[in-house]
């Protein structure tokens, strides 16, 4: 088994081992790394493919479910493909992870199959009570391939879905959040379709999530994702939020970036941070 994401580590010792140096880049990432210190004491390497902020965020948020969020309970919440392809017949053209002998068609029910399995996992892990046992049932769902990638498939339909409700809430002169003008005002992306096509397809493939994309990934999933920039330490964008403006009653994840490109996850919140 490949583990996707790698055993805890000391937070410094990490840092001491990969940034040595002395040039201003490392100088700053040393004390980006020590102010993250100061809340957590572990760090956890994620897989570097092009999943690692899906990976990254899905982990975070099922090693500390208590619950199933209420997006993942509602009746309607396993038609969304056969409900989306039947206005979209766009979404025939989602990249669906590698299959032999996949016959057309069969891909609302595949997505089915994914989101299925999202909210079993989610629901069972949620259930765990114990946190040693909550985290050994997480790296055992990391360690399956074929699930682990099912579920970014699920996460990334999720997406496409909160990107069509956001775009037509615009279109209908809804109130959408800033980062949705963002997100359709790129040349790559002006609708659903061209994001699909040329953002959320390649996700995994050819390339991860943009920065714009981790608010979509955190509406999708209804969590704030809050991240370590590390390279923006001493600026105030070292610790920045997808979205930035939260909803209240929405968890929170943390991740850690050098990059904005890879994540890892800071784990183990010191005792004082907690009360």
């Amino acid at each position: 088994y490949k583990l996707s994401v790698a055993p805890e580590m000391d937070i410094m010792e990490y840092c001491r081992k990969e940034w040595r140096g002395n040039t201003p880049v490392a100088k700053r990432m040393r004390k980006g790394y020590e102010a993250v210190a100061q809340k957590f004491a572990s760090i956890r390497r994620v897989r570097g493919d092009n999943y690692c902020a899906l990976r990254a965020t899905l982990f975070q948020a099922l090693s500390q479910a208590t619950q199933l969020p209420g997006w993942l309970q509602s009746e309607d919440f396993t038609m969304l493909p056969e409900k989306l392809l039947s206005k979209y017949d766009w979404i025939k053209q989602w990249q669906l992870k590698q299959k032999l002998g996949r016959k057309m068609g069969e891909i609302s029910d595949e997505i089915k199959e994914y989101l299925i399995l999202l909210r079993k996992k989610w629901k069972n892990i949620s259930e765990i009570k114990g946190p040693i046992e909550k985290q050994e049932a997480c790296d055992k769902l990391f360690k399956n391939e074929e699930e682990e990638y099912s579920l970014y498939e699920a996460l990334k339909f999720l997406m496409l879905n909160t990107a069509i409700e956001l775009y037509n809430d615009d279109k209908n002169g809804r109130k959408v959040p800033v980062f949705s003008w963002l997100l359709f005002a790129r040349d790559t992306s002006s609708n659903p379709y061209q994001l699909m096509h040329n953002h959320l397809n390649p996700i995994g493939h050819s390339g991860g999530l943009e920065q714009v994309e981790m608010f979509l990934l955190a509406y999708a999933l209804q969590y704030t994702i809050q991240v370590y920039r590390l390279y923006k330490y001493s600026t105030d964008e070292f610790i920045t939020l997808y979205p930035n403006d939260p909803e209240e009653d929405w968890p929170v994840v943390t991740l850690i970036t050098e990059d904005d490109r890879h994540y890892n996850i800071p784990v183990r919140m010191c005792q004082e941070t907690m009360l």
